[in-house]
């Protein structure tokens, strides 16, 4: 074979091991999309705020579907009723503009699983304050190197990435870092909205979603105890101290029939996985009340600092 001949072949293999490394990295296999050249921009060339630190990415407006990605492969790879917990590298994202619950308009993500921004995090510059065991609760919508971003019914002039502390790649949308919420298991939850008075779903241009305390989120029953819908009976019950679901000072319950509480009456708001009757006093006496699902606020049911013991089952 003539060293010419010899060349070419490495030329070609070459080209194809780059072609192979560009289409996607992280843990599911990256989309097969050819995306129109007009509609393509590299992350470099952007140099809009919250675009610094990644190169080689492409941000294209319209679905993922409309641009042709493989079933199971970057957003798609979550599926309903499996809850975020791991932040996970995509090899593409798609961010649409969509409605949630009662928020209108809202981010979703390609499985319509709700998007949040956090107040403590920073747009100018773009920074994400949530780490360690926060990102295990809000896992932080990451983008590998060389990734795609699709842009449905958000400006792509919006969108942007910053690398975070542990080396990874996060979605910005008006400079606002984005992220999951581990508790909602199904597409349309918006169980993160309003949680410790800093977690709000975020538009199309990067702002809340709602208003802090503008009315419950799935699954929050409304003054009075009643939810829509009563779920199965509950397993655990978390009882924070403060309402909201802030984490400064909870304690949790499981297990069967009546429990009393470890510290009685300092509760103000709770999760759970089903429905369970609250008491006021401990052994299940007193006044009582059924709840079937997440309360972000015992006051509205006249419960505040008032628990002193549960019912399962």
């Amino acid at each position: 074979m003539s060293h010419k001949r010899v060349a070419a072949f490495a030329a070609l293999a070459t080209a194809a091991a780059l072609t192979l490394t560009a289409c996607g990295s992280g843990d599911d296999t990256a989309d097969r999309g050819a995306p129109s050249p007009a509609t393509t921009m590299s992350n470099a060339a952007a140099g809009d705020a919250g675009r610094s630190g990644v190169g080689n990415l492409t941000f294209l407006s319209g679905s993922a579907k409309q641009h042709g990605a493989r079933p199971r492969t970057g957003d798609w790879a979550t599926s309903a009723g499996a809850a975020a917990s791991t932040p996970t590298a995509r090899s593409w994202v798609q961010l649409s503009a969509s409605k949630a619950g009662t928020l209108n308009p809202v981010v979703v993500n390609g499985a319509g699983f709700t998007l949040y921004r956090f107040d403590k995090d920073t747009a100018s510059p773009s920074k994400s304050h949530c780490n360690g065991d926060c990102a295990t609760t809000w896992p932080p919508v990451l983008v590998a190197p060389g990734g795609k971003i699709f842009a449905d019914g958000v400006k792509k002039s919006a969108l942007g990435v910053i690398k975070r502390d542990d080396g990874t790649h996060q979605v910005t949308i008006g400079g606002w870092p984005v992220y999951r919420f581990s508790k909602d298991a199904r597409p349309g939850d918006t169980k993160g909205q309003g949680v410790g008075g800093t977690w709000f779903g975020v538009t199309p241009d990067g702002k809340k979603a709602g208003a802090a305390g503008a009315g419950p989120s799935e699954g929050t029953p409304a003054a009075g105890g009643a939810a829509t819908g009563q779920k199965p009976p509950a397993t655990s019950v978390v009882l924070f101290d403060d309402k909201n679901f802030a984490d400064n000072g909870a304690q949790g319950l499981a297990g069967k029939g009546c429990q009393n509480v470890f510290r009685d009456n300092v509760a103000s708001s709770l999760t759970t996985d089903g429905t369970l009757k609250i008491w006021s006093e401990a052994d299940c006496k007193g006044k009582s009340k059924v709840v079937s699902g997440d309360v972000a606020d015992l006051a509205a049911i006249g419960f505040d600092n008032t628990v002193s013991s549960v019912f399962f089952g």
